[in-house]
C-alpha cells in the first residue's frame, strides 16, 4: 500500500496561513485599545479624555445673571433659538473673570453672511442676501440689531431684501411690472418675511392674462396661443420670469 504523502505546496501554503493568522493577531492586540468593546463598539478610556479638556463654554444661562435685558429682548425675536455664544465665542473664562476676559463682539460685514449669505440649500424663507448687493459698504448692524434683527423701520420696497433680482428686472422687459402684480403679499411680509409668505403664480393661466392672444392688455406686449404654444409646459420653464426673454 502506497504511503500518503503531504505535499510541499500544501505544507507551504499552510505555514503561510498560519503566519497571516498569527500577524493579525499581533496587529489587533497592538493597533486595538484595550478598553474598545467595553460599552459596545468604542473605545471606553475616551470619555476620560473627553471630561478632562477644560470647559470652554458657560451656556446662555449663564449670561442671564448679568444680561438680562439683551436676553429679555432676544427671547422674542427671530434669534431667540441662537446660543449667546455661537456669536460671542467661549464664555466660560468671561464669567470666572468678566472684566479681564471679555467675549468677541463681532461687528464686521463679513460675520452676518455666514449664515445670512446667499445659498440656495437653506430653507425656503429663510432670510438671505447677496452681500456684493445688499447695502455693499454697509455694516449689518447699521440697520439690525443683532439681538433683534428686526429692521427698525419697514422696507419701502422689495429691493431692500431682493436687490439682486430687482437689479435684473430693471434692465427687463418687466422693468415696469411692480412685483406684487406676480406676487401679492401682506404688510406682515415687510415685517417679518418667514411668517407671512408671498404667493407665486401656480399656472399658464396667470402669464396668459397679459400675454394670451385674447388678453386685455397693452398690443405691444408679446403675445402667445395659450393652446398651442408649448401647453406641456409651465412659461417659467423657458422664460425666467425677472427677464423673461426666449432661452
Amino acid at each position: 500500500m502506497k504511503k500518503f504523502r503531504i505535499r510541499q505546496q500544501i505544507i507551504s501554503l499552510s505555514i503561510l496561513f498560519a503566519l497571516l493568522i498569527a500577524s493579525f493577531i499581533v496587529a489587533r492586540l497592538i493597533l486595538i485599545p484595550r478598553s474598545f468593546g467595553e460599552y459596545g463598539h468604542y473605545r471606553a478610556d475616551a470619555i476620560d479624555d473627553i471630561t478632562a479638556q477644560p470647559i470652554n463654554y458657560a451656556g446662555s444661562v449663564a449670561c442671564i445673571e448679568c444680561h438680562d435685558d439683551i436676553v429679555e429682548l432676544k427671547a422674542n425675536s427671530n434669534h431667540k433659538g441662537l446660543s449667546c455664544e455661537i456669536c460671542h465665542g467661549p464664555a466660560a473664562k468671561h464669567i470666572e473673570a468678566p472684566d479681564e476676559n471679555l467675549p468677541s463682539a463681532p461687528r464686521e460685514r463679513g460675520f452676518c453672511p455666514l449664515c445670512h449669505g446667499y445659498d440656495p440649500s437653506r430653507p425656503t424663507g429663510f432670510p438671505q442676501i447677496v452681500t456684493a448687493l445688499h447695502n455693499p459698504g454697509t455694516r449689518c448692524m447699521s440697520c439690525h440689531n443683532p439681538h433683534n434683527p428686526i429692521l427698525p423701520h419697514t422696507p419701502e420696497d422689495c429691493s431692500a431684501c431682493h436687490r439682486g433680482i430687482s437689479n435684473e428686472k430693471a434692465v427687463s422687459p418687466h422693468s415696469s411690472l411692480p412685483c406684487i402684480k406676480c406676487h401679492p403679499a401682506s404688510q406682515e411680509h415687510m415685517v417679518n418675511p418667514r411668517s407671512a409668505s408671498v404667493q407665486k403664480p401656480t399656472g399658464r393661466e396667470f402669464c396668459g392674462q397679459c400675454h394670451s392672444k385674447d388678453a386685455d392688455s397693452s398690443r405691444d406686449i408679446p403675445r402667445i396661443d395659450l393652446k398651442t404654444h408649448w401647453e406641456r409646459y409651465l412659461c417659467w420653464d423657458c422664460h425666467y420670469p425677472h427677464s423673461p426673454e426666449a432661452l
